[in-house]
């Protein structure tokens, strides 16, 4: 709904009009612009998407700096950053199912860590998930899935976040903003260059509630 001071059609307004356009004022001055509707797409891929980007970007400061000088020669090739370089690569592999690496070129290779529980509890709206290590190896992570079914297959559709798992510890991740339901939850591990598990493990089906 449009407020004016004065007749309409002159001084001031405020206000939108018809869902299409808005009635401002800016630094004292009138304006009126088109209204835009805020959006946060979420699909399943853009999900997977964001989860490898966060996970990148927070854990690059994990890796060491002769690690880090790998990513030179591509960064300078682009004219890019070393971390941009290694978020882009990272990102590409990423979207053909293959596992972040520290290092580049990925050499695929590694120690996966020994995890003894993997657990799945539901709560309000979302569900906690821990990932208990005994032995980190040369483990980097674990690719966290969620699925409607007790069925092993997995792909980017199912990603729900990404696990930093490098040491022996119970790592936490709780997925949040869960519809009300039945959930089966899985986990890849993944080492520092790139090696991914092959073989998914699935953890306690996790009652959503209201």
């Amino acid at each position: 709904m449009v407020k004016v001071n004065a007749p309409a059609m002159s001084l001031d307004a405020s206000g939108s009009l018809a869902g299409a356009i808005v009635f401002s004022k800016w630094k004292g001055r009138n304006y009126v612009r088109s209204l835009v509707r805020p959006s946060n797409p979420k699909s399943v891929l853009q999900v997977a998407v964001r989860a490898m980007m966060k996970f990148l970007a927070q854990n690059w400061v994990n890796v060491a700096g002769n690690e880090k000088t790998t990513w030179d020669t591509l960064a300078k090739a682009t004219s890019i950053s070393a971390f941009n370089a290694y978020v882009s690569e990272n990102m590409t592999n990423w979207r053909q199912h293959l596992a972040p690496s520290m290092v580049t070129p990925a050499t695929r290779v590694g120690t996966l860590a020994t995890v003894t529980a993997f657990t799945a509890t539901g709560g309000y709206r979302q569900a906690a998930l821990a990932l208990t290590v005994t032995v980190g190896g040369t483990n980097w992570g674990a690719i966290l899935h969620r699925t409607l079914t007790d069925v092993a297959p997995l792909t980017l559709a199912t990603v729900i976040g990404v696990l930093y798992a490098c040491d022996a510890n119970i790592h936490n991740y709780t997925d949040t903003a869960v519809a009300p339901g039945t959930y089966y939850y899985w986990y890849h591990l993944f080492t520092t260059r790139g090696k991914l598990d092959t073989v998914p493990i699935h953890g306690t089906a996790a009652a959503i509630v209201t």
